[in-house]
């Protein structure tokens, strides 16, 4: 599984641009065959800092991502409203992406 979560500050300007801009990749990043979540977040204790968490069923479909029209698409798009180089974290990490967190059970 691959497991990659960036950090990306958004210019204060862009953030209308960058939300509409996420919402479809998150669309098109959640229709690959090789992938098994994406999703984004705001941090609201810093203003317009986005956390990106996305999994992959493995290396090839995280491979096949990058080469995607709208990943190849979406690079430029994001290097435009972005006020500082992104942040990353990625993982390739062996076992199932999701497992049940073993402290917490609903009552």
């Amino acid at each position: 599984m691959i497991l990659i979560v960036l950090k990306a500050q958004i210019r204060p300007d862009k953030r209308d641009e960058w939300l509409s801009g996420i919402s479809e990749y998150k669309k098109n990043v959640n229709s690959e065959p090789g992938n098994i979540s994406f999703d984004y977040h705001e941090n609201f204790e810093k203003e317009n800092e986005f956390v990106i968490v996305e999994v992959f069923r493995d290396g090839k479909a995280g491979e096949d991502h990058v080469g995607t029209e709208h990943a190849q698409n979406f690079f430029p798009f994001m290097s435009t409203v972005v006020s500082e180089k992104p942040k990353i974290n990625f993982q390739n990490i062996d076992g199932d992406a999701w497992n049940e967190m073993a402290e917490v059970t609903p009552q």
